[in-house]
């Protein structure tokens, strides 16, 4: 049922004789609601009666809640990663981080990733499924219940679409579900604090474009030049650096709205200051802000991330340029729940 929007939800009850009419209390039992039981809401008898058919002959579809195989802590209790369960038996990892002003859900929208960037555990692992729109909309579901348990006074406020996966490869499915996700009758994340992070899927970011679409837009960067960025974003080889920047300035100009650019600090990779240089004169024109990422350890690359002082002058040259440049706040790293470190996979950490 989380793969329906307003509009579905009022043609399933069409279909089965019930009047349409109910279907705002259903959306909002679906979506509104805190507690997934939906036993002992006070629907008006039709709808108590199809939901109680509908249920009772296949709540797993019904609700289409994936199972929690593992819930695993960071040391300083900020970041909790869930494995989830999905009914074909598929996992995929989702993140609630913790902040002093708000809370953020990492969600995943494939098993897997074809993108197969070098220092990406998820992309080392290669691609299993795309997700369907509800076992999107599932993840964020689940982390605001947990959300509810352990602080009551605080909403989820921010989505960022980072996890498994790439969002532009499964176009379709995640803008349905960004739809019920940011729908104020549903689970109200406006679309401003949702955030779609793309490795350079250029056809993606183009209809993203031309569709006017409200969400954020981060653009995995990683090189300055065509060779040190397919080095390692083996999909620069399909779009090209060139396309892809044209392809982002074309972006900025439709949607006059501002493109974060993230980019994976990797000592003598891609942390020179010419490098710096060089991608502050690509970025040139584009209202753009450079969040610099510390490389993250996973097991199917050696690479080493850059020093404080080698980060620190990166930034101070792009700075000087005239960019925001800010460091993203490292979070669940002991979890293996940081940027580029979801698999799908169980620790054996369970809390």
């Amino acid at each position: 049922m989380h793969d329906h929007d307003f509009a579905g939800l009022r043609g399933i009850l069409a279909a089965d004789g019930v009047n349409p009419c109910h279907a705002g209390a259903l959306r909002g039992a679906l979506y509104r609601e805190i507690d997934a039981a939906l036993d002992s809401r006070p629907f008006l008898p039709p709808l108590r009666r199809w939901v109680d058919r509908s249920v009772g002959e296949s709540k797993a579809f019904f609700l289409d809640q994936p199972e929690l195989v593992e819930e695993i802590r960071s040391e300083d209790g900020l970041t909790r990663k869930f494995l989830l369960r999905l009914r074909d038996g598929e996992t995929i990892e989702t993140v609630l981080m913790g902040y002093a002003e708000r809370h953020t859900v990492c969600v995943s929208t494939q098993a897997g990733c074809a993108m197969g960037c070098v220092f990406c555990a998820t992309g080392q692992g290669g691609f299993r499924r795309h997700l369907r729109p509800g076992e999107i909309v599932a993840q964020v579901l689940h982390a605001r219940r947990v959300l509810h348990e352990i602080a009551p006074d605080r909403r989820l406020r921010n989505l960022v679409l980072m996890g498994m996966g790439e969002p532009l490869h499964n176009y379709e499915a995640v803008m349905e579900a960004l739809s019920l996700i940011s729908d104020p009758g549903g689970i109200g994340i406006g679309p401003s604090r949702i955030a779609i992070s793309t490795v350079g899927v250029v056809p993606g970011i183009r209809r993203l474009a031309e569709e006017k679409r409200s969400y954020q837009l981060a653009v995995s960067l990683h090189g300055s030049t065509q060779e040190e960025r397919a080095a390692l974003v083996p999909v620069a080889k399909r779009w090209p650096l060139e396309e892809l920047i044209a392809a982002c300035r074309d972006y900025g100009t439709i949607t006059g709205k501002r493109i974060f650019f993230e980019w994976t600090l990797i000592a003598g990779k891609n942390d020179s200051p010419a490098t710096a240089a060089r991608l502050a004169a690509l970025l040139e024109g584009i209202d753009a802000h450079i969040n610099l990422i510390p490389l993250n350890p996973t097991s199917g690359f050696s690479g080493a991330g850059s020093d404080g002082d080698g980060a620190e002058r990166f930034q101070r040259i792009l700075r000087d340029a005239g960019f925001p440049c800010t460091f993203r706040q490292r979070r669940g790293i002991d979890v293996a729940a940081g940027c580029g470190m979801l698999r799908g996979e169980g620790s054996g950490l369970a809390v």
